[in-house]
């Protein structure tokens, strides 16, 4: 079950990451202006389909993280953290086939995935 309290904030988050209003951000997202209004106020929990327009709309977003606060907001690419992404030497191959992307699947249920 998701806490509203705790999903507000992290609306809010988005909303200044982006630096838009509510009614920009309803706009975007294609929802009612009064819908970001009353979750933010905590009087509606979001419904499936507004968290699914969310993530639709902005990439950066992660479910999980908007769901749950697991994660990263925004989402960590193979290029944003160089100290923890492993290194491979472009020729790294297995049976003569080159590695394309590596996803690390962590006990939370959060994961990371490095590109090459």
């Amino acid at each position: 079950m998701i806490n509203s309290d705790e999903f507000t904030n992290r609306l809010k988050k988005i909303l200044d990451y982006y630096d838009l209003s509510a009614a920009l951000f309803a706009d975007k997202i294609g929802v009612q202006r009064s819908s970001i209004s009353h979750i933010l106020s905590g009087r509606n929990k979001p419904s499936l389909d507004f968290i699914l327009k969310i993530t639709a709309v902005f990439e950066e977003v992660d479910l999980y993280w908007l769901v749950d606060g697991k994660g990263h907001f925004p989402k960590k690419t193979a290029n944003d953290d160089y100290s923890s992404t492993p290194t491979f030497a472009a020729s790294t191959s297995f049976d003569g086939k080159k590695i394309q992307r590596i996803v690390v699947f962590y006990t939370d249920g959060t994961f990371d995935e490095y590109y090459k």
